[in-house]
């Protein structure tokens, strides 16, 4: 089932217009729809319901159908991702070491549940299997920064380095 984000749909006419010349290219070829969908979360981060109804619109498909492949591939997302990009490794060994209470802390910390964006569009929340740093677990990244050995009362302290102005 479809929910709506919390954050509203701030598409661009010129992403709009990228989009439906890159439609016009593609929609004579077979299996148009992936790469429609794969340039549209290339331009827009995401595929919001008003992105798949223009994919949808252009390629003459139902947007049923459309929603349908977007919700089948984990590779799109449904939701805005963040200005800073949070991942918490659920891998073998940082799961072991408590990466779920790490992953609870930052969900009850920001107010959203992995997959979600805050509303203010600062940080997004994923999970990943894991990020090749075993030796450190449990590890959470932000962007590229990759912090190792984690508690909880660490999270705090963390975020804040994304949240001040002129610093990360």
């Amino acid at each position: 089932m479809y929910t709506k984000p919390d954050i509203p749909f701030k598409g661009t006419n010129a992403q709009e217009i990228e989009l439906r010349e890159f439609i016009d290219t593609e929609k004579s070829q077979p299996g148009a729809l992936m790469p429609v969908l794969q340039k549209a979360q290339e331009i827009y981060g995401y595929l919001p319901i008003e992105v798949q109804g223009i994919v949808a619109e252009g390629l003459g498909l139902s947007l049923s159908e459309v929603y349908g492949v977007a919700t089948f591939y984990s590779q799109f997302s449904l939701n805005p991702k963040g200005e800073h990009r949070i991942s918490v490794c659920l891998g073998t060994a940082c799961y072991v070491k408590g990466a779920d209470k790490i992953l609870e802390g930052i969900e009850k910390r920001l107010g959203i549940k992995c997959g979600e964006c805050t509303s203010d569009g600062v940080f997004s929340l994923d999970s990943c299997r894991c990020v090749g740093a075993c030796g450190l677990a449990p590890v959470m990244m932000i962007d590229d920064d990759v912090y190792g050995r984690m508690t909880v009362d660490q999270i705090d302290d963390i975020l804040k380095k994304y949240t001040v102005k002129g610093k990360k």
